[in-house]
């Protein structure tokens, strides 16, 4: 049997990421600082080495905005490197390479930690949850109006599918940066706003906000996902979208891999041409 370990095993990612391993039957160790079975805070390490002994796998959830992401994967890689784990996973975000925030900046600088380890080891970078938009527009709801950052577009994924995609990369083997995942439909952060207040039952004016700089708090500006990134299926109701169109057509509605509506998707390396019109 496949024993892995999730770090952050009780947070919205973690919890769903070891239920889908369980579902595989594979042996889930769940850490994080309230855990049951493995009771550990990475920000010291303390009782790291019991909990990765013998782990096939580590699945490394664990996150904090307030900081010590870094402090806490050198902790982990370090017992990982001691108990000889062959494959340690990491999930990031889109964007951490391009956008100067200070968590986006921690956590690209984990990447380069995990790439440097000489573990073999799987790093999946993916869109902002819808679980996030949820989170910040319910707190903005509070209210009298409701603010919002103007000109801030995002591409929200299910976390549900990104469990999925996670728990199938840990029950493989080392894949190094795999496809980017995004979700299935860009949308402006007013629109979502709006929706929001519909689907409650809410009267409130959406105010959109000018930012000086963009991403300082809450969501930050859209960055587009890789070319050939991967795109999530359920919209931010959870709602399955239409699949998307065989290889080889045009997709005419916003990808993971544009930035503006409209454009065909390309592969990596190859850019992309404009669909033929009607009747040329």
């Amino acid at each position: 049997m496949t024993t892995i370990l999730v770090t952050g095993a009780t947070g919205t990612l973690g919890r769903q990421v070891a239920e889908r391993l369980r579902t595989a039957g594979a042996d889930v160790r769940g850490l994080s600082r309230r855990s049951p079975s493995y009771a550990v805070d990475l920000r010291d390490g303390k009782g790291l080495d019991a909990a990765v002994e013998g782990a096939d796998a580590i699945v490394h959830c664990a996150t904090t905005p307030r900081g010590g992401d870094d402090r806490a994967a050198g902790f982990l890689i370090d017992a990982a490197k001691r108990a000889g784990t062959p494959h340690l996973l990491y999930i990031s975000i889109v964007g951490v390479d391009r956008l100067p925030l200070g968590y986006y900046t921690v956590k690209r600088r984990v990447e380069r930690m995990i790439e440097d380890s000489g573990l073999g080891s799987t790093i999946l970078r993916t869109t902002q949850f819808h679980d996030l938009v949820l989170r910040i527009l319910s707190g903005a709801a509070k209210l009298p109006v409701l603010p919002v950052p103007s000109g801030v577009r995002v591409q929200p994924v299910d976390s549900g599918e990104v469990a999925d995609r996670l728990a199938a990369l840990a029950l493989g083997g080392p894949a190094g940066r795999v496809s980017d995942l995004g979700g299935p439909e860009v949308r402006a952060v007013t629109d979502l706003a709006g929706a929001f207040l519909r689907a409650g039952g809410r009267k409130r004016r959406v105010v959109p906000v000018r930012l000086a700089r963009p991403g300082v708090r809450g969501l930050p500006p859209r960055r587009p996902p890789d070319p050939g990134a991967r795109r999530g299926n359920r919209d931010v109701r959870g709602v399955p979208r239409p699949a998307p169109p065989p290889p080889g057509l045009s997709r005419t509605e916003p990808s993971a891999a544009c930035e503006s509506p409209g454009r065909p998707v390309s592969p990596p390396g190859r850019t992309a041409r404009p669909a033929p019109r009607p009747g040329r």
